[in-house]
This record gives structure tokens, C-alpha cells and sequence, in this order.
């Protein structure tokens, strides 16, 4: 047990602090926080620490079992998939201005690149994924192609001021819509892949989760808000209300476990649940959100970034379906984004800005792989694939509007 702690706290404080330094040179780099700290989960990995020092990688991560890290790394991520839950604005949802370009941009966004992905995941499952159901890496691909990181979005247009201008409303609603489809998607897909594509099977369990979905708006939700009154005075977050809702997020992940799909999106559900109560969410984010972005999102980059091997990567023939994902996954999203911004009527200049807005994956991307991974319907080289598109498609985005940006008429006639 001691040696279990003392590896275990090894880990975290190399963790912890690599985290820190990969977010202070991205902010140098004018880059988003998360960028650096994706990066730097990779590089204490085998893809670069374990194989510049093979030996101190081993003495690091695997002098014991790896589940304390594992462990850590799933309750921080139902911890920060509620986060994501009660920041959700879904004010964008219902945004009047440039309803029409907002509503087009967000089925083309979504549309094109899930075909794409759809397409690469089939024809490339015997050859990179030969272990998998065609099917299910086919669908886990296009789900992968068609995610959008909404906070990492947001943090990038408050950089670049553009939350109050017309572009940044349509990218936000957009982004926020295929959000919405795509976590359905992957409850959908994850309930399809459990059920080994039985009907019978899947059914039940598509049906279980929206009954629990219905529970939990109509019953839970009521219950909840008035908890919050009833505990809630000078301080809007009280120890033992903290306390409860610890409690209360962990059930609802173990409910989704036990229902087939992700303990994650119960976290994310119950988040949804009480996202309009402001004070809540407030002081939420300032007690326990730096807590969970500075101890628990660097150990999930850190995680993926063990399962991450781009020496894997040992053929012409692996490189070039690296390539195709990189390429088709950015036509897919850029393309599909720039062409319904086009045909609403919107310039050249501020279609490029809004498709390279929607190409950003990030997080979300990264969150959505490690379940196709942990169900065993894509390889590990896919895996690490689709990692390096999402550090490309994220890392791209700041100079490509810097770039485009000067060049993008924000004219107020468009609000």
C-alpha cells in the first residue's frame, strides 16, 4: 500500500506540474490553456518520455498497477462533464438573430464531417482497427468528426472579443447545437456498441436512458432546486450542501453505468439539471472548478496520453490514414461550415472564420475517443490518430483567426 502511494503521488506531482508549465508557454504562445496541457499529457506518454527515457517511464508509471491514476482520472472527468453541464448556455439554442445561418452552419457541421467519418471508420477498420466491428469504428469516427469543443470555443472567442459580435453568436449557437446532437450521438452509439448491435438489447437500453433522462428533468430536478433554497442562504454552497451534491453526482454516474452507457454522462446530465441557477453554478466554478482544471483535467490528458503512441505509427500505410483522418476531418468541419455560411449569404472572409471556429475539437474530441477506446471499437493506433487531430484541428485555430480575422467584416447590420 505504501509503495501504491508513493508511486501514485510521484505521478501526480509530475502530473500536476506538467500541467502548469504546458498551460504557461500555450497562454505565451497565444494559445488556449487546454492546448498546453493536451500536449504535455502526450509528451509524458511513450510517444516522447517513454521513449527518449524508457526506463524512468517505467520506473514512473509502471512500477504498479495503473488503476489509482485510471481512477482519478474518471472521477475528474464526471466532476468536469458537470462543470461543462451547468455552464451549458442554452440561451444560444434559441437565439433569433441569424437563425437561418446559425441552424445551416450547425447541420453542415455536423452532417459532413459524420459522413466523412463514417466513410474512413468502415474503410479503415480492417487495417487499422481489425479487432473491431466494422460498424462500430465506422460510428465512433463519424461521432469523433462531428464534436465541436464548446468551452474551449468560448474561451478562445472571450480572447478575441468576439461573444458580443454577430459571428461569435452564430459560431457559439452552432457550436452549442452540435454539442447537444453529439453527446446524443455518443450515448446512442455507446448503447449501440454495449448491445453488440441486438435490436432487442439496444432498445432497452436507449429507452432506459431517456426514462432516465425524463426522471431526472420532471422529478430530480424540482427536488434539487428546492434543496438549493431550502440550504442555500449567505453562502450559496454551504459544506453540507457541497457535500450532498457530491453525493447526488455520483449516484447519477453510477445510474448511467448501470443503465449501459458512460458513468460521465450522468455527471453531465445532473449538471444540465441546474444550469440556470446562477448563484449555484457561481460558486461552484470558484470553490471546485480550478480544483477539478488545476488537480483532475491534467491527470485525463496525462491519461490519454499513456494510452497515446505515435511511434505506433511505424508504416507509410499507418501515416497515410493519419493523414486522411487530419484531412477529412478538417474538410468535413471547415468545409461543411464554410459552404452553409456561403450559401446563407455570409462573405468568404467570415465563412473561413466560422469554419475554423467549428473545426475546434479539443477536449470534448479527446473524451469522446477514450469511450470508443475503453469499448474496444478502435484500435490504439486510431486512437492516437484521432488524438493528433485534435491537438491539430485546437492549435490551429488561434493563428488561422488572427489571420482571417482583420479580414472579416463584423458589420452590426448582420446582428
Amino acid at each position: 500500500t505504501e509503495a501504491l502511494l508513493y508511486f501514485t503521488l510521484l505521478q501526480l506531482c509530475i502530473v500536476i506540474l506538467a500541467g502548469r508549465v504546458g498551460s504557461t508557454v500555450a497562454v505565451r504562445l497565444a494559445q488556449a490553456t487546454a492546448v498546453g496541457e493536451i500536449i504535455i499529457g502526450i509528451l509524458l506518454g511513450p510517444s516522447l518520455f517513454g521513449w527518449l527515457a524508457p526506463d524512468t517511464f517505467k520506473y514512473v508509471f509502471h512500477s504498479v498497477p495503473g488503476e489509482p491514476m485510471q481512477i482519478l482520472s474518471q472521477i475528474g472527468l464526471i466532476l468536469l462533464m458537470f462543470q461543462i453541464g451547468i455552464e451549458f448556455d442554452f440561451g444560444h439554442l434559441t437565439e433569433k438573430r441569424n437563425r437561418r445561418t446559425v441552424m445551416a452552419v450547425a447541420a453542415a457541421g455536423l452532417v459532413f464531417p459524420f459522413a466523412l467519418g463514417f466513410a474512413l471508420g468502415w474503410y479503415s477498420a480492417g487495417s487499422v482497427s481489425p479487432a473491431a466491428h466494422p460498424l462500430s469504428t465506422a460510428l465512433f469516427v463519424a461521432t469523433a468528426f462531428s464534436i465541436t469543443a464548446l468551452p474551449i470555443l468560448g474561451r478562445i472567442m472571450i480572447e478575441f472579443k468576439l461573444t458580443q459580435e454577430p459571428i461569435g453568436v452564430i459560431a457559439i449557437s452552432a457550436a452549442a447545437i452540435n454539442d447537444v446532437v453529439g453527446w446524443l450521438l455518443l450515448a446512442m452509439v455507446s448503447a449501440l456498441a454495449v448491445s453488440k448491435f441486438q435490436i432487442g438489447s439496444f432498445a432497452l437500453n436507449v429507452l432506459a436512458v431517456v426514462a432516465f433522462g425524463a426522471v431526472c428533468w420532471v422529478v430530480v430536478r424540482p427536488l434539487l432546486k428546492k434543496l438549493l433554497a431550502k440550504m442555500q442562504g449567505d453562502d450559496p454552497l454551504p459544506n453540507n450542501l457541497l457535500g450532498i451534491m457530491l453525493a447526488v453526482i455520483f449516484l447519477a454516474a453510477m445510474s448511467t453505468y448501470q443503465l449501459g452507457i458512460f458513468a460521465i454522462f450522468g455527471g453531465f446530465i445532473l449538471g444540465v439539471l441546474l444550469h440556470d441557477q446562477y448563484a449555484f453554478v457561481k460558486a461552484w466554478n470558484e470553490r471546485l472548478g480550478q480544483f477539478v482544471t488545476v488537480f483532475f483535467l491534467p491527470i485525463f490528458f496525462t491519461y490519454t496520453g499513456l494510452r497515446t503512441n505515435i511511434t505506433g505509427l511505424d508504416s507509410w500505410q499507418l501515416w497515410g490514414w493519419c493523414l486522411a483522418v487530419l484531412a477529412l476531418a478538417t474538410v468535413g468541419k471547415f468545409g461543411g461550415t464554410y459552404f452553409a455560411a456561403r450559401f446563407t449569404g455570409m462573405s468568404p472572409s467570415e465563412s473561413k472564420v466560422l469554419g475554423i471556429m467549428m473545426n475546434t475539437r479539443a477536449l470534448m474530441e479527446l473524451i469522446v475517443i477514450n469511450v470508443g477506446y475503453d469499448l474496444g471499437v478502435i484500435s490504439q493506433n486510431m486512437f492516437t490518430m484521432l488524438v493528433i487531430m485534435a491537438v491539430f484541428s485546437t492549435v490551429i485555430t488561434s493563428p488561422c483567426l488572427r489571420r482571417w480575422l482583420p479580414d472579416c467584416r463584423l458589420s452590426d447590420n448582420r446582428v
